[in-house]
């Protein structure tokens, strides 16, 4: 059995889950980790997925069958799933090895019923389930309340929080101008009406933001955008303030969320004609207005590209919030070089610590994701969250890796820093030397017009490639504009086919991870720039901008593995480090920050 938590009998929920399958006629049923809104990060009502398993990861889903159980992750959390979930319980699989489609067309009988909740999947996740379902002579079932919610004693209610404004001096345009820039769209694709189901896009084009789940900053609320009339907000005026209320008051009719079903079907009565993103609306929406009569329009969530490439008002706020980051987390890696080491010296201390020297900038408005604070062992798994039961103590010569980052009203942070309590071995340094060629290289290109994350993922993973080396996650995940850490549409991968567009921030974090023993990632936010001409080229070329500012540990870099560029780069960047962060800081910060900072 693995470490599942002793506190909770996970057999016995399974059970009752079983005994609800039986009751309804069902074969299985369907637990994604999402809610409603397919967000990352959930609040404590929509912990389905965790009240069921024991898994707290931030994506994963379920399939719990009358005979089988299984759970789904990917490669983040192939090694957090045997700790927290009882294997005997439900089987950990990989989400490409064997997605839960093919395991449901494996498992399913004929004529069996496999139920789901059409407010919790996707469009284009119910049809492959369904499509899986119908191989195996089987029916996808959609239930009209969640098991799950009717067997959760003292299920959390859900929240009930107040929306807030985000002015348009942290914004850069209004709501009524991005309004009139989405009815453009409408008409572009000849479209009605557009439901807005995720709620960084209603935030964005509300200019809005909330307080519903943890780390991101936004209300948990659908709005339907009309080509000739108000937008509608599923809100309730109750969670508005009067400031919010006004300014809401131009663009927007506020409805009750619950009513959101009576306007699908009133947009079915007179065929119009709806689009919806299947990528991220649930199929319940899909299906009531397709039963109403609408017309279906399936297309990418047209916020998503404008929302991505921040204007020169969020530009600039990016900055100044990676310069106020970037001066906690000097002042906070200055602390750690210099604390004692025993039992306090701990992963979970170590992370409320960088949170108070966050916090003393006195404008933190809330972490962008729970840090990830690994020590040693813990530093090898990428998507670690450290507990006060997990927590180990940083031991002397050892390896520590802090992911963290900070939401401010002018911009969003991730930073990932990876230091070494005393002296390395000669692998560290070489594993980190090659993981920082892979940071620089991408840092350092210059790429046309059209050119996408997948083609610049080689880049960082180049120098390990050398060593037989790779890492299991992607290089780079969009950021929003005080919004969520983790924006699309662009990422650096091995797969993705997003173009990059000036104002895209993107992280940069390679990274090597050796089970057992240590990890390893560098992380720097960037900014995609305006094409240029280059001295000699034929056509201008786009570049990044480095966003994040703090020292890379010296200590842990083999400069014979470095080509001259590169030490001019890591030189370059420190001066730049040196001189931005340093008016911002004095006494022993101050001088630490010189000497982190000094040449190769």
């Amino acid at each position: 059995m693995s470490n599942a938590s002793q506190t909770v009998d996970y057999s016995a929920r399974l059970a009752a889950l079983r005994k609800w399958l039986r009751i309804n006629k069902l074969a299985g049923f369907i637990v994604p980790r999402q809610d409603e809104f397919q967000g990352e990060y959930v609040a404590a009502y929509a912990e389905r997925l965790l009240w069921l398993t024991g898994f707290s990861g931030s994506w994963g889903v379920a399939v719990a069958g009358l005979r089988k159980a299984a759970i789904f992750v990917d490669g983040r959390y192939t090694i957090q799933v045997r700790q927290q979930v009882n294997v005997k319980l439900f089987e950990p699989l990989h989400l490409v090895d064997e997605p839960p489609a093919m395991w449901i067309g494996k498992n399913l009988k004929k004529g069996e019923r496999l139920g789901f909740d059409p407010w919790l999947v996707t469009v284009d996740q119910a049809k492959r389930y369904a499509e899986a379902c119908e191989k195996a002579g089987a029916k996808l079932v959609p239930v009209a309340r969640n098991p799950i919610d009717i067997l959760w004693d003292e299920q959390p209610a859900r929240p009930t929080s107040k929306f807030s404004s985000q002015p348009t001096q942290f914004a850069g345009r209004s709501a009524r101008e991005k309004r009139v820039d989405m009815t453009k769209t409408m008409a572009k694709a000849n479209v009605d009406a557009i439901v807005l189901t995720q709620p960084d896009s209603v935030a964005w084009v509300f200019n809005i933001r909330g307080h519903d789940v943890p780390y991101t900053p936004v209300a948990l609320a659908y709005a339907i955008l009309h080509r000739g009339a108000k937008a509608e907000l599923f809100a309730g005026k109750a969670r508005l303030p009067e400031d919010v209320a006004a300014q809401l008051k131009a663009v927007a009719i506020i409805k009750p969320p619950e009513s959101i079903s009576d306007s699908l079907r009133a947009l079915g009565k007179r065929k119009a004609k709806v689009q919806i993103d299947p990528v991220w609306a649930p199929d319940f929406i899909r299906a009531k207005l397709a039963a109403a009569g609408a017309r279906i329009s399936n297309a990418t969530d047209p916020c998503t590209f404008p929302k991505a490439a921040k204007n020169q008002v969020e530009r600039e706020g990016a900055r100044a919030a990676h310069r106020r980051d970037g001066a906690a987390m000097c002042r906070f890696l200055c602390w750690l070089e210099n604390a004692s080491f025993g039992p306090g010296l701990n992963e979970f201390a170590v992370a409320e610590k960088l949170g108070e020297f966050r916090e003393a900038s006195g404008e933190l408005l809330d972490l962008s994701f729970g840090a990830i604070a690994g020590a040693g062992p813990n530093a090898a798994i990428p998507h670690y969250h450290v507990t006060r039961k997990s927590s180990l103590a940083l031991e002397k010569d050892g390896i520590f890796l802090i992911d963290s980052g900070g939401q401010y009203q002018d911009g969003t942070t991730d930073i990932t820093r990876t230091v070494v309590m005393g002296e390395p071995t000669p692998e560290m340094k070489d594993r980190f030397t090659r993981v920082l060629k892979g940071m620089i290289g991408v840092s350092l290109i210059r790429f046309p017009k059209g050119t996408c994350g997948s083609q610049i993922d080689v880049l960082a993973r180049a120098a390990l490639w050398k060593a037989g080396l790779d890492y299991d996650h992607g290089t780079g995940h969009g950021v929003g504009s005080y919004l969520s850490v983790h924006e699309g549409p662009a990422r650096i991968n091995k797969i993705d086919r997003t173009a990059l567009a000036p104002g895209m921030i993107l992280s940069n974090e390679p990274g090597f991870y050796k089970a057992g023993h240590y990890g390893i990632r560098i992380e720097n936010l960037l900014l995609v720039t305006e094409a240029e001409d280059i001295k000699g080229g034929e056509r201008p070329m786009h570049g990044f901008e480095t966003l994040t500012l703090c020292p890379i540990d010296r200590r842990l870099i083999d400069t014979r593995l470095l080509t001259r560029e590169e030490l001019h780069w890591l030189d370059a960047y420190h001066a730049r480090v040196l001189d931005e962060i340093g008016l911002l800081l004095s006494g022993q910060d101050l001088e630490w920050l010189k000497r982190a900072c000094g040449a190769m």
